[in-house]
């Protein structure tokens, strides 16, 4: 797994990388076996076994309406139009968080950093973002864990629990996201490898917005990642 450490400012980098859009189908739950009963059960019950088993089917609708060109226009119900608009909220929180979801599952990765960097700030640079993604989610996996308990008090009212759906992907987001970094701080043995190209997008930064546009293009043409682009003119701020 390549994880590029992308200049997004002067002295300001940002984690990026590219992953299939299918979510994993080997998230680190184990298959049912035989014979081990209420024991079992119990143990899938703190692994949040069936909570990921319906995060896995909403993030697969998440990224459905993620991928078409143009959303639907969004008919029916008060109900149904609040949950695809959660949809819509979840398909644009999908790629920030899907490489410490991948992360979870490396033994090995490789670093790829600009040129311009020396050795150490680079290394000093990823391990603090994922230090940041760490205590993030850990954070908020607390808070939203006591939400999802607490909305399961609406499941006396009838119809879709919209709050219950909203916190189970966010526990389970955080979670994914809090182990993947974890991952990364302590387990991924990390390779280095130098990116003159990377070094090339910092400079592109102070360009003017076509010539910007154009040079990052490039440079995303070069390493060969399909969504480089987008993600650096989204996060990308010229400094003064």
């Amino acid at each position: 797994m390549n994880v590029y450490l992308v200049p997004v400012g002067a002295d300001r980098h940002e984690l990026y990388c590219e992953v299939p859009d299918e979510p994993e189908s080997d998230d680190g739950i184990e298959p049912d076996e035989p014979g081990q009963g209420f024991v079992r059960s119990v143990r899938e019950w703190f692994r949040f076994r069936w909570l990921r088993a319906y995060f896995r089917e909403m993030l697969s609708e998440a990224e459905r309406e993620r991928r078409q060109a143009q959303p639907a226009p969004i008919e029916g119900g008060w109900l149904t139009v609040l949950k695809k608009r959660m949809m819509r909220w979840v398909a644009e929180s999908i790629a920030e968080q899907r490489l410490l979801w991948h992360l979870r599952g490396q033994a090995e990765a490789c670093h790829i950093y600009p040129d311009d960097l020396p050795d150490q700030t680079a290394m000093e640079a990823m391990r603090a973002s994922l230090k940041r993604d760490y205590e993030k989610h850990r954070f908020w996996l607390v808070i939203d864990g006591v939400l999802f308990v607490a909305s399961g008090l609406l499941a006396l009212v009838p119809g879709p629990n919209i709050l219950a759906y909203y916190f189970a992907f966010r526990v389970v987001g955080h979670y994914l996201s809090f182990r993947g970094a974890s991952q990364g701080l302590w387990v991924i043995r990390w390779t280095t490898e130098k990116s003159e190209a990377l070094s090339d997008l910092r400079r592109a930064i102070d360009l003017a917005p076509a010539a910007r546009e154009q040079r990052v293009h490039e440079v995303a043409d070069r390493l060969r990642l399909e969504h480089l682009a987008s993600f650096f003119l989204r996060t990308a701020i010229p400094m003064s």
